[in-house]
């Protein structure tokens, strides 16, 4: 059964997310489902701001504010409440020095990363990109900091070089994207279990667990 996971590598609730869905799965193995150890999950593109920069212009906390006219109080409470989600789930977010970046470029290395090494190797580079991004308060669109971080997960540094210096892997970004629109996905993270089931947003692990249930006992 195939798990598929439309996320942007900046979104702070795509972070949650993930660690909660590696959960989900994880309960559901223990508790012995048919089928839970052939589990695969395949990240998709999707980008919150396609249109963000490069360099970045801003940090995170100053682009909410630009977008939703909020002040300074007002955004320090948004980011507050979802960094301390972020902390019961045991992941570190600095968005106040998170800079506001483009991902177009960090989303066509996780295609490569799932074409040299399948799902696992594409999990890895999404955590990597994310920790990087959400721990470290990384600029995710200098191809500095992507090739170190592609380093790190062991994808191939010629390959990371070949993708960084073209377009390979734009379409396959777009295609996903589309994919999600079809969906009716407005944001992210947004789970389709099996090709039936779809999940919004940074969910309870029960609920993400009940969805991969279903879809293991559909067959």
């Amino acid at each position: 059964m195939r798990i598929d996971i439309w996320s942007d590598i900046v979104c702070p609730w795509c972070s949650i997310g993930r660690r909660r869905l590696e959960r989900a799965l994880e309960l559901v193995r223990d508790e012995g489902t048919a089928g839970a150890e052939d589990v695969e999950v395949v990240w998709r593109s999707f980008q919150l701001d396609p249109d963000a920069p490069v360099p970045p212009a801003e940090t995170t906390v100053e682009a909410l504010g630009r977008r939703y006219a909020a002040g300074p109080a007002q955004v320090a409470a948004m980011v507050g409440q979802v960094r301390d989600l972020a902390a019961q789930e045991g992941l570190t977010h600095r968005p106040e020095a998170a800079p506001h970046v483009n991902t177009h470029d960090a989303h066509r290395l996780l295609h490569l990363a799932r074409e040299e090494g399948g799902a696992p190797l594409q999990a890895e580079a999404v955590a990597a990109l994310m920790t990087a991004y959400h721990a470290g308060a990384r600029d995710v669109s200098d191809h500095r900091v992507l090739r170190e971080v592609a380093g790190e997960v062991g994808l191939p540094a010629d390959r990371v070089d070949e993708v960084l210096a073209g377009q390979e892997f734009a379409g396959a970004v777009a295609a996903d994207v589309e994919q999600a629109r079809a969906y009716g996905a407005t944001g992210v993270p947004f789970v389709v279990v099996a090709d039936r089931y779809g999940v919004a947003g940074a969910q309870p692990v029960d609920a993400f667990a009940d969805a991969i249930r279903r879809g293991l006992a559909r067959g």
